[in-house]
């Protein structure tokens, strides 16, 4: 049986003609090695970020369903120039959409989850020996409404498309794997090997960009091992799966974008509102005076609008803290308050203001000011991942 192989490269891997070029000589070679390749794309370069910045021109909270009507089209450029890049090289391929694809999402706009995969068609191509493109952070609500999946949603799509390929998955980008740290805020940080999937979707879901926590949930459960590797060198690579990083602490994430309310009142009154705006929330609780919420603003595109919402409802109730930065150090035994006051005392040692704290067993996360965040990361860094502790 051939083997299949899906590859999903990122923005800044296909950003102009000359890297898509590039890319597409990567996928030949591969299908020239004698495997079935599936590509998937995301949109060239800034694509998304300046499509965003072009609804926000008509209004500050767009509806999500034209959003994503909008946004769709960015991975669509993509798909098709890469089909012709493979094409002048003399072999075939095809582009699909998410909805052509057969990829299923709930009916949510600017945030959906896969819920199931058909991939008939792309099936059908691959055993006709085509390569098949595929425009990633996209599907088709079983209303048959487009939607999108969220910021690095075409890594779910990847994964997603893996598991119902039988295939293995490939994550191409500018780094050559998973790193301890965003390495241009943190110079020392180094690559791992391995990570196992809790390690990485904890990093993920709290501010690390190299892979969608999405994604990550639905290689587990998949039992899909994520590859993650430079577009444009050989070598390297981490895995993403059942093997973790072998460390107490295994990498430093940064956050940014994050808003905090306060509300003078039980949880479940601000929960509600949250849950309909589909906030997608960091932490929801009652902390004896009130309730706090703390959630990221990247994949709520309407945010003034749920804010000016949330105003008119609660009023002078209401505290709203906006643009804060997360600094989460991750592992697999962080849960001690030993370990959480050695964060603090770092961040009072260089001068940082902690403006709260949040634990689990395999995360230490303290918010700050977003000018404080990149100097708290590299000095948790050195601490946590600089030698033993």
């Amino acid at each position: 049986m051939t083997e299949i192989v899906v590859q999903k490269y990122g923005g800044s891997s296909v950003s102009d003609i000359p890297k898509l070029e590039r890319v597409a000589e990567r996928v030949v070679a591969t299908a020239r090695q004698g495997k079935q390749v599936c590509v998937v794309v995301s949109a060239m370069g800034r694509t998304t970020d300046d499509l965003i910045r072009l609804a926000q021109q008509i209004t500050d909270s767009p509806p999500r369903r034209e959003l994503d009507m909008l946004l769709s089209t960015g991975e669509r450029i993509t798909m098709a120039l890469l089909a012709m890049a493979i094409q002048k090289r003399g072999l075939q391929a095809i582009s699909f959409t998410g909805s052509q694809s057969g990829i299923i999402t709930n009916d949510r706009h600017s945030g959906a989850r896969i819920i199931e995969v058909r991939p008939i068609r792309i099936q059908d191509e691959l055993e006709r020996n085509k390569v098949v493109i595929v425009a990633g952070f996209q599907g088709m609500s079983y209303r048959r409404e487009i939607t999108t999946l969220g910021r690095g949603g075409s890594d779910t799509t990847a994964v997603a498309l893996a598991a119902a390929l039988g295939a293995s998955c490939e994550i191409c980008s500018d780094v050559d794997g998973i790193y301890t740290a965003d390495p241009r805020i943190v110079p020392e940080a180094h690559r791992l090997d391995s990570i196992s999937y809790q390690e990485m979707q904890e990093l993920a879901e709290h501010g690390a960009k190299v892979l969608n926590a999405q994604a990550v949930e639905w290689a587990r459960r998949s039992g899909i091992h994520i590859y993650a590797r430079a577009t444009h060198s050989e070598g390297g690579g981490t895995q993403v799966g059942t093997y973790g990083s072998g460390r107490e602490a295994c990498g430093v994430a940064n956050a940014s974008g994050l808003v905090r309310l306060r509300l003078n009142a039980n949880a479940a009154a601000l929960g509600e509102v949250l849950a309909k705006a589909e906030a997608p929330l960091w932490r929801l609780a009652d902390d004896g005076t009130g309730a706090i919420a703390l959630f990221a603003t990247d994949n709520l595109p309407d945010w003034a609008g749920l804010r000016r919402s949330l105003q008119d409802r609660f009023g002078a109730e209401l505290e709203v803290t906006e643009d804060l930065a997360a600094v989460s150090v991750v592992g697999t035994a962080l849960g001690s308050a030993n370990l959480s006051a050695r964060v603090l005392e770092e961040a009072a040692r260089v001068g940082v203001q902690v403006l709260g704290i949040d634990c689990s067993p395999l995360r230490i996360t303290a918010l700050v000011k977003p000018e404080n965040a990149a100097g708290l990361a590299r000095s948790l860094h050195a601490v946590f991942l600089g030698g033993s502790y």
